[in-house]
């Protein structure tokens, strides 16, 4: 058994990670661990998420920043539940030991350090581990995951707009005299367990945010290979996300070549489904799955994808796992599908 451990557990994301490590028959979980100043600190993971009571007694242990170093050299993997600030401050002491560091931040996603300053508001002076991160979207950077030290898993929304778009990308299929369009929604997990006026679920309606200007925008676009418009939303719901996007298709393509896209991408793909119908979020809630269905107008060359996640497993946790399993040996999908 691979001994693992969870830093940042008691957020929503931490809780659905210890529950899949439980569950999982290569990983054992070994320990919790939050900030050293945490109110949640020496509480059990059960008690705070009563899903996991019974099932994951665990203390949430404190640690600090002179513990990194003895941990990344007891564990075989640590997964980063932790905020941006945290994972980069703390790489140095982590990575390069006998862990493989699984970051669940946005800390080393993007490799431009102005864009990363721009959008995350900080500097990151991390410029080695920056560099060696492979950025974790499972179902296409297989091979790089399989060999990473460090792996920065995507973000929630970029998942399921990466998911949508790249099999037109890689197959030379969209007009690149247009940006594809991404319209999603997310319900209100994304943005943590952290008490916020913003998010409350009594204070939410539907509403658009970080318009032209949100820090997925940029993620999205450079493993995409090409800019994108993306426009969040946040609805009144607590977990899941759909995104509706648009793209122009390039001359003479038919209906036949973009279905052969996606079959090639993810036919023997247990974790993504090519649905028959729009996604939607209820299918996809609770599970590791990205639900997808397109519909195409060939004589306005205008394509329409359909994209469904939870955004707490697929957009998180469960991706994390898949690459947890990648690097380690196993398939991607390992105790997660059937």
């Amino acid at each position: 058994m691979l001994k693992t451990c969870i830093v940042g557990a008691s957020g929503y994301t931490g809780a659905e990670l210890a529950l899949l490590l439980k569950h999982h028959s290569k990983f054992e979980l070994c320990a919790l661990y939050v900030s050293e100043n945490s109110q949640d600190a020496h509480k059990t993971i059960g008690d705070l998420h009563g899903f996991l009571f019974g099932q994951i007694d665990l203390p949430l242990l404190p640690i600090k920043l002179t513990d990194m170093t003895q941990l990344a050299n007891e564990m075989d993997i640590i997964f980063l539940a932790t905020p941006h600030e945290a994972s980069h401050e703390w790489m140095d002491k982590l990575a390069g030991n006998r862990a493989v560091i699984i970051d669940l931040s946005g800390a080393f996603r993007l490799k431009d350090q102005t864009v990363f300053a721009q959008y995350y508001g900080f500097e990151n002076t991390q410029d080695h581990w920056l560099q060696k991160a492979v950025y974790g979207l499972a179902d296409w950077h297989q091979e790089a995951i399989k060999t990473a030290d460090l792996v920065a898993v995507p973000g929630c929304y970029p998942t399921a707009s990466l998911t949508a778009l790249k099999p037109l990308q890689e197959a030379g299929l969209l007009n690149p005299e247009h940006r594809p369009i991404i319209n999603a929604v997310s319900g209100v997990s994304g943005a943590g367990r952290k008490a916020a006026l913003n998010s409350s679920f009594t204070e939410v309606s539907l509403q658009a945010y970080g318009v032209l200007g949100h820090r997925h925008q940029p993620e999205i676009a450079c493993y995409l290979g090409a800019e994108v418009i993306f426009t969040p939303h946040l609805g009144n719901f607590k977990r899941g996300i759909l995104a509706t996007i648009t793209v122009k298709i390039a001359e003479n393509v038919s209906v036949e070549q973009i279905n052969q896209a996606y079959i090639h991408a993810y036919g023997d793909n247990p974790i993504v489904r090519l649905r028959n119908s729009w996604p939607k979020i209820d299918d996809v809630a609770h599970s590791p799955f990205c639900d997808l269905f397109w519909k195409y107008d060939q004589q306005s060359a205008y394509l329409v994808i359909g994209s469904a996640i939870d955004n707490l497993l697929k957009g998180a946790a469960s991706q994390a796992m898949q690459c947890a399993n990648l690097r380690f040996g196993f398939k991607s999908h390992q105790d997660l599908v059937g």
